[in-house]
């Protein structure tokens, strides 16, 4: 798995804690910390988050040997 792979899947599984926080306890953690849900900081972080999980979709159609596999050292 690359670098942004991880990173998308990094950020996906934090919007999806985002939003049990939301469907369990009405609370939503990014609004808490950056101001609010309409704040600038609040809404790039939705949109970073929106647009990782839309890139981990690719992953989903991806052979999992492909994922798996990482590259061979060259000598």
């Amino acid at each position: 798995m690359s670098g942004i792979q991880r990173t998308a899947l990094a950020l996906t599984i934090i919007g999806a804690i985002n939003w049990g926080l939301i469907g369990f306890f009405r609370w939503d953690l990014v609004a808490a910390i950056f101001g609010g849900q309409a704040a600038g900081i609040s809404r790039f972080i939705y949109a970073i988050v929106g647009l990782a999980g839309l890139y981990c979709l690719s992953l989903l159609f991806k052979p999992s040997e492909e994922l798996e596999r990482s590259p061979e050292p060259q000598r």
